[in-house]
This record gives C-alpha cells, sequence and structure tokens, in this order.
C-alpha cells in the first residue's frame, strides 16, 4: 500500500513538473482593441478583409466548430482580382464568446448574412474548410441567391451515412491514451491560464483538438509529417455546441445539396478519411460539382500545399456559367 501511494505521489510530483508554466491564451476582440473585427449577427467577430473596393466578394469560412482562420491566410492570395473576408466564427479563435444557446446553425448562418449585407449584397464566393465547408453547404440552401460559386475544402460528412462513418473513426481516435494524456497534461497545464473565463478550458480543449489531428492514425497529415497547420486560439464552447448532437447540422445542409450553382470539392491527397474517397462521393450529392485532388496535402490543403490549392481554386473561379 505504501509502495502504491508513493508511486502516484511521484507521478503526480512528475505532472506538475512536466506542466509547470501554463500556456499564454490570446485575448478575444473584447478585450484586446487592437484586433481586428466586423459586426456579425449582434456579436463582434474577429476578421479582416483584403483586396480592392468593389471587387467580387469571397468569404473564407474555417473548420471546428472553435477552430480559426490562421491556418488559410494562403487565401489572401485571391486578393488580386476578389475583396477576401476572412472571420473567426462567433465563439471561436479570437472573436466574442457566447452561451451555447447562441451557438447554433441559424446564429452562423445569420453572421454571414450580417456579413454579406455589410460588404455590398452578393452574389459572393464561399470557401469552406472542413466544418467551414459543411456550414457553406447549409448557406447554399438558406440563401442560394446571395452565392455565385461555391469552394468545399474537405467537408467531414455532409450527410448522415457520412455522419456515421465520421463520428466512428473520430471517437476511436478520441479516445486513444496519445490523446487522453494530451488532455490529462493539457489539464494540469491550464491551472494557472489567466485571461476571460473561457481561456483555460479553451486551452485544455485546444490542446486535445491538435493531439487528435496529430495522432499517427489519423490521416489529416501526410505520413511521416507532422500536423503543423497554426491556430490562434480554439473554442470550446462552439465545438460543444457541435458536439452535443450534431444531427441537426444535417437538416440544415440537406437544402443546400440542391444548389445549382458550380461546386468545386478539394481533397488532399494523402487523407483516406475526409479526402479524396470520401469527396468523390460528395461530388454525387450536387447538381454541378467537380473535384480536385491537391496531391501532397493532407485535411488542411490551404496549409499544407497553398500553391497548388491557390491554383485550383483560381482555374474554378475563371470558370464561365455553364462551363465544364
Amino acid at each position: 500500500m505504501l509502495a502504491l501511494l508513493a508511486t502516484l505521489l511521484g507521478l503526480l510530483v512528475l505532472l506538475l513538473w512536466i506542466t509547470r508554466g501554463p500556456p499564454q491564451v490570446p485575448a478575444t476582440v473584447i478585450d484586446d482593441p487592437s484586433l481586428p473585427r466586423l459586426a456579425g449577427d449582434g456579436v463582434r467577430l474577429h476578421g479582416r478583409i483584403a483586396g480592392a473596393d468593389g471587387a467580387p466578394l469571397v468569404i473564407v469560412l474555417h473548420g471546428g466548430p472553435g477552430g480559426d482562420h490562421r491556418s488559410l491566410r494562403a487565401l489572401e492570395g485571391l486578393s488580386d482580382i476578389y475583396r477576401v473576408l476572412f472571420y473567426d466564427q462567433r465563439g471561436a479563435g479570437l472573436s466574442e464568446r457566447v452561451t451555447e444557446d447562441r451557438l447554433g446553425m441559424q446564429d452562423h448562418l445569420a453572421d454571414l448574412d450580417a456579413l454579406i449585407a455589410a460588404h455590398g449584397g452578393g452574389p459572393v464566393v464561399l470557401v469552406g474548410h472542413s466544418w467551414g465547408a459543411m456550414l457553406a453547404t447549409a448557406y447554399l440552401g438558406h440563401r442560394p441567391e446571395a452565392v455565385s460559386q461555391a469552394v468545399l475544402i474537405e467537408p467531414g460528412f455532409l450527410d448522415a451515412a457520412g455522419l456515421a462513418a465520421f463520428e466512428s473513426r473520430r471517437a476511436r481516435l478520441s479516445r486513444s491514451p496519445r490523446v487522453l494524456w494530451a488532455g490529462l497534461l493539457a489539464g494540469f497545464r491550464a491551472r494557472g491560464v489567466t485571461g476571460d473565463a473561457d481561456a483555460a478550458r479553451d486551452s485544455i480543449v485546444g490542446t486535445v483538438i491538435h493531439a487528435f489531428a496529430n495522432h499517427p492514425a489519423n490521416p489529416y497529415h501526410c505520413r511521416g509529417r507532422a500536423y503543423d497547420a497554426p491556430a490562434w486560439r480554439f473554442g470550446s464552447r462552439a465545438s460543444d455546441a457541435f458536439w452535443c448532437d450534431p444531427s441537426t447540422v444535417l437538416d440544415a445542409m440537406a437544402p443546400g445539396l440542391t444548389f445549382s450553382g458550380p461546386v468545386l470539392i478539394v481533397a488532399g491527397g494523402c487523407n483516406d478519411w475526409t479526402g479524396a474517397p470520401l469527396q468523390a462521393r460528395h461530388i454525387g450529392l450536387f447538381p454541378d460539382a467537380r473535384m480536385e485532388v491537391i496531391e501532397g496535402a493532407g485535411h488542411d490543403t490551404t496549409w499544407d500545399r497553398p500553391e497548388a490549392t491557390l491554383s485550383a481554386i483560381r482555374s474554378f473561379l475563371a470558370r464561365p456559367p455553364g462551363g465544364s
């Protein structure tokens, strides 16, 4: 018994030593007035616009839910022709934190309505990555007249069959010892986190999400590489609001699958989970969709292969209406 207690005490001391020094969690637009911001639907969003006034508007939708647009900034390369609007979604990144009852799909769609109305009224191009591609799909059904073209980079799922397959694999990876250990260490490190009420939990969940994405069995990154797409800060409430019942997102996305405009679906060549095999099936869900595979890229093609991803998007956006 004494030996067991000594072992446990030793492990506790080791954990405290390993996790000494809390992580620094950046402030949101509420506490940092220097951050560029945009107005959503009754919420302050971290974001900015690149490109000339009057140019066609491209709106970039990041993944998560709970992520931010940091790893997608290479899309600013489109600003030679377009105005490119980047923003962190409500409750995520460096945007204002809100309660879970204000983090539903309708709230995200209302923010897009507000952004489009404030910056020209549309039609716009939507470029969404992962969860952002799913949000874009929901918007295609919500306001199809406001969108001319859509680029969907590796949506995780778009229908019930996709949700079941995604959740099965996600659950296995989330319960792996590597991810659980990362969460335990993050919890100890977060004891001294300072900042707003969500800072400590955002730090913990963000660490777990990175460990999940960087897991050796997760093809979000190419074999032999680390998943190193950067982020400012994760939004734990935004993630929770989604994962408490992801099936509700299916109803919101279903009308978007009838969108008659051109859709480009982008897949990472290294990814056999949400990459080409899944996205090839997603092509058939839209009336007018095609796929581009970015070789040498994982889940975040814009970070892994920015020039190749930009080239594919430019070629697609230059496609004349009804063209092939």
